[in-house]
């Protein structure tokens, strides 16, 4: 988050979560940034970061964890899908820094 700020990006998270979770894990977390619930998974299905998966030997349909890097204009810059936590920043600073 530091790096954003300095950068003047600012950071937003979105969530199959209804509002009262997304609240407990922001508690637990302290993200610093909003989040914003998609609980009929429009705004995921539209990105591509719904469908379907494994988990645990089970199929079923839910969130591939992303991050995507969109301008000023709504022009997306990068995209990175399945991406871990602690790669998100990096990935993301490496598109803004070679723009």
């Amino acid at each position: 988050m530091p790096e954003f700020d300095k950068l003047g990006v600012a950071t937003i998270g979105i969530s199959p979560d209804t509002p009262d979770k997304q609240k407990k894990f922001d508690d637990k977390h302290n993200l610093r940034f909003p989040l914003l619930s998609d609980e009929d998974h429009r705004v995921a299905a539209a990105f591509g970061a719904w469908g379907p998966k494994t988990v645990r030997g089970q199929k079923k349909e839910g969130i591939f964890r992303s991050s995507f890097l969109i301008d000023e204009q709504g022009k997306i810059l990068g995209a990175w899908y399945k991406v871990k936590p602690e790669d998100t920043v990096p990935k993301a600073l490496e598109v803004i820094e070679s723009t």
